[in-house]
């Protein structure tokens, strides 16, 4: 009996053993182990501290730095991304820093992000995070591998520049309204100071409600304000730390979360419900977004003879929410950042709208004109360079990986610091910090010498599927502010860029327009 006894409690203490190194190896022996191998492969960073890594010290940073605006300039980086800013001070442009228990690699070197860019099956989208975000959108952005392939093949013809062409007038019919509105607030013999910014966002919302709904667009309409809701509600949840399991706590923002999450599906469901029923009965669909999608996943199944080579309805759905969700921030965000831009070098605001009255004078803007607008373009490509939508790109290593001189272990984060390779003095000089549109005046590939320093839209085969629907939609919007206005920064503006799931800028954009 005594014998049954000492072995139980021995049984009982070796289990506990156990799981005490099992839980000493994950949050102590395993990091500084990893950290030991890295230094010996020459890259330095911080040292790991137990548990939290380098977190605490990145949000006090950053909180630090949203407190207060920053002087006019474009050496952003400090107050966008603090912690990486002084990391890389410290220990070079290939470094190391901690996220919790994970080594997270910061990667510059152009042919090894070009690497990593290309070979999408090896460094993968990390997963994990907080579950909340998923509400927002999931689709093509969160897929990977195989299952990335299949919906990229199915979407892909959305985007086609024969199918752009089409969705031309559903971006003059928006911008129309946002234009009207402006001149309403200003006459010809005043001027009024407007914050652009949320006139902007409405405008990009509304052109995803017309050129993914087409005839549904109210319905559309009423989809992206239910989606602008539940991207407030996820964001405030992001600023705090993430506890595993939160989500599932009865609050009021989660329950209101549960909620628009329910009434998005339904919706986006009971038009997809009405598309297929006109599409069995011949009707042609496929002149919005939507319908393109639904038709290109007809075809997709029915050559291959089974659904499983097609998308759910479910997967529909999250492609849907993703077209909210992209299609608006990424050209919402270029085209403030391009109008503050514009507002302070007001001498290329006069070459852009010299070009557009030349090449349209006081019409419509046409996609033929927009092809032709160099300034603009250059514009554009600074402006991107400067104030890039995503500031960096995140991956993760499954299995042991050799990549360039480094051997990287599974589990591995990788980070590509889009913002500091694009104001990276080695790469672009040292006026890098300044807004000069004439070094892309021969095209992006000659200023780049053809290296990965240049990641706007992401890179390789997962760069962003939907940059010539923005570029294009920017285009259509900037000619026509510049036919209707002029425009300074505001006293009253504030410089500060801050991220939140882009780059936005934190106390708004406030400009002077005047109408011509």
């Amino acid at each position: 009996m005594e014998a049954s006894a000492v072995l139980c409690v021995l049984g009982v203490a070796a289990i506990l053993g156990l799981y005490i190194w099992r839980i000493s190896n994950w949050l102590w022996f395993k990091p500084k182990k990893i950290e030991k191998f890295l230094r010996d492969q020459g890259l330095k960073g911080s040292s790991y501290t137990f548990v939290f890594g380098d977190l605490k010290e990145m949000v006090q940073m950053r909180r630090d730095a949203k407190s207060k605006p920053m002087n006019l300039t474009h050496d952003i980086a400090p107050r966008v991304l603090p912690f990486i800013h002084k990391s890389i001070s410290t220990y070079g442009k290939s470094c190391f820093t901690w996220m919790g228990t994970k080594p997270l690699v910061h990667i510059s070197e152009p042919t090894m992000i070009r690497e990593i860019l290309a070979n999408y099956y090896q460094f993968q989208k990390p997963r994990g995070g907080n579950p909340l975000t998923k509400l927002l959108a999931r689709g093509l952005i969160d897929a990977e591998a195989d299952q990335w392939i299949k919906h990229r093949k199915i979407i892909n013809p959305a985007f086609h520049v024969e199918k752009l062409k089409h969705m031309v007038p559903a971006f003059y019919v928006s911008c129309s309204e946002m234009i009207d509105k402006w001149g309403k607030l200003v006459t010809k013999e005043s001027s009024y100071e407007v914050d652009v910014w949320p006139h902007l966002q409405t405008f990009t919302s509304d052109v995803i409600s017309r050129t993914a709904f087409g005839s549904s667009f109210e319905e559309g309409r009423k989809i992206f304000e239910f989606q602008r809701e539940q991207a407030e509600l996820i964001i405030k949840a992001a600023q705090s730390v993430y506890i595993p399991g939160s989500r599932f706590l009865p609050t009021k923002d989660n329950k209101r979360m549960k909620e628009i999450d329910r009434e998005v599906k339904a919706s986006i469901k009971s038009i997809i419900d009405k598309r297929v029923v006109a599409m069995k009965a011949g009707e042609t669909i496929n002149d919005d977004l939507l319908g393109i999608l639904l038709d290109s996943n007809y075809k997709e199944i029915k050559q291959q003879g089974s659904s499983n080579f097609g998308l759910s309805i479910e997967e529909v759905i999250e492609e849907c929410k993703l077209f909210y969700f992209a299609g608006q921030e990424t050209t919402g965000n270029m085209l403030v950042w391009t109008m503050i831009l514009l507002g302070q070098h007001t001498d290329w605001q006069t070459r852009a709208r010299e070009e557009v009255l030349h090449v349209f004078g006081d019409k419509r803007p046409d996609i033929d004109g927009l092809s032709h607008l160099k300034v603009i373009n250059m514009i554009f490509n600074e402006v991107l360079r400067l104030y890039p939508p995503a500031v960096m790109l995140r991956r993760l290593i499954h299995e042991d990986t050799k990549l360039g001189k480094l051997t990287l272990l599974a589990g591995t984060l990788i980070q590509l610091n889009t913002l500091f390779m694009h104001h990276d003095k080695d790469m672009w000089g040292d006026d890098a910090n300044e807004f000069k549109p004439e070094r892309f005046s021969e095209g992006v590939s000659k200023v780049t010498k053809g290296q990965a320093t240049y990641l706007p839209f992401g890179g390789g085969p997962r760069i962003c599927i939907g940059q010539n629907f923005a570029m294009l939609e920017a285009k259509m919007a900037l000619a026509m502010i510049l036919q209707g206005f002029s425009f300074e920064l505001s006293p009253s503006y504030s410089h500060a860029p801050h991220t939140i799931i882009t780059l936005q800028p934190q106390f708004g954009a406030h400009l002077t327009l005047h109408k011509l």
